[in-house]
């Protein structure tokens, strides 16, 4: 159930209406719009509830929502949520680019590819410090050393950093140096996890489980919503089907599904939502005129020998320069803007593909 006020309501009265709210053993949670207020109900309220507060002065309206996921809802905040970081805006007209390796290997390796990052024009980071891994025996991670050069790349070349965490004895020690907090696939249902990132602010990105419906993944948001933390970013990260030429089916239909069904912002990986390096490219352009809010894409120098094994989804730096220039055309047609410096060729000559 949410609350909408009228546009002339007072911030007292919005404080009076939350405390009738509370005292009746519920939970509210107020969202600001550009016009209007919006106030959520969280839990089982009593039949009455709904009908004291249409009768309260300031309230214009009480609706019902049905949906498992309220405060995901479009319908609880009718607004784009817009995530600020450092300056930097997520889920506004600027689309975000998110690259790097897979994995965090060494100073030297993370603080070039930072700075190749940097160069192409993307605004973050990535890097994997901890790293889920199918097999045992895979390597998985270098831990919090891995972090600690990351932030210190980051912090170099201007860049916000973004790593993944995998459980909630973590959060805390990534969040020291990490600007956004990543959620893999095989965690999006990791309750535990999901409830630790609500009590903190920094910003969450959730990747959707490989074999998650849209109404599981928004409800896996609500988790981290309903903990206090309101800056969440939905990943498509592709899901499992019964092709086996490409590691994932990149749901390209998500993007708008999810921006119809949830204001928060939305961003998608074509290195994992296909595994293959040809079809990045193509698959970013897609996602970007499909909607979607940013990128993450993965970028190594030397891919064919990273030590994840993840090489073959990785782009050249080359390849990821050609990339976000393209992406700045694109997102000119489609409503994003992507300012891109205009750094010369010769910059990226070294690490052309042969």
């Amino acid at each position: 159930m949410i609350v909408v006020t009228k546009s002339s309501i007072t911030e007292e009265r919005i404080a009076e209406i939350v405390a009738h709210i509370e005292r009746a053993g519920v939970q509210a949670h107020v969202s600001r719009g550009t016009d209007r207020t919006v106030i959520g109900i969280i839990g089982k309220a009593e039949p009455t509830l709904a009908e004291h507060l249409r009768q309260m002065k300031g309230v214009e309206q009480v609706i019902k929502i049905s949906k498992s996921y309220k405060l995901a809802s479009r319908d609880f905040h009718p607004d784009d949520t817009i995530i600020e970081v450092k300056g930097v805006k997520i889920g506004g007209d600027q689309l975000v680019v998110m690259g790097g390796p897979c994995a965090v290997e060494s100073p030297e390796q993370i603080d070039e590819i930072a700075r190749l990052v940097k160069a192409a024009g993307a605004q973050v980071l990535r890097g994997g410090a901890f790293k889920p891994r199918t097999g045992p025996y895979s390597f998985q991670g270098i831990g919090v050393e891995g972090l600690k050069m990351m932030a210190e790349a980051g912090s170099k070349h201007g860049l916000l950093t973004i790593t993944e965490v995998m459980t909630p004895e973590y959060v805390d020690v990534c969040a020291e140096y990490a600007d956004i907090l990543q959620v893999g696939t095989r965690n999006m249902q990791n309750f535990d996890l999901l409830r630790k990132l609500g009590t903190i602010r920094k910003p969450v990105l959730l990747k959707r489980g490989f074999s998650a419906t849209y109404d599981e993944f928004l409800n896996a948001a609500e988790y981290i919503l309903a903990g206090g933390n309101p800056n969440v970013m939905l990943c498509e990260r592709g899901i499992r089907t019964f092709e086996t030429y490409t590691r994932n089916t990149l749901d390209l239909a998500a993007i708008p599904v999810l921006q119809q069904l949830s204001h928060l912002p939305v961003i998608s990986d074509p290195s994992h939502g296909t595994g293959r390096r040809e079809l990045v490219e193509p698959m970013a352009k897609a996602s970007v005129a499909a909607g979607a809010n940013g990128l993450i894409i993965e970028m190594h120098t030397d891919p064919d020998n990273s030590m994840t094994g993840d090489g073959v989804q990785s782009l050249f730096p080359d390849q990821f320069a050609r990339l976000m220039k393209e992406l700045e055309q694109l997102g000119a047609l489609v409503g994003r803007r992507f300012d891109t410096p205009k750094e010369p060729a010769e910059r990226f000559a070294e690490w052309k593909v042969v």
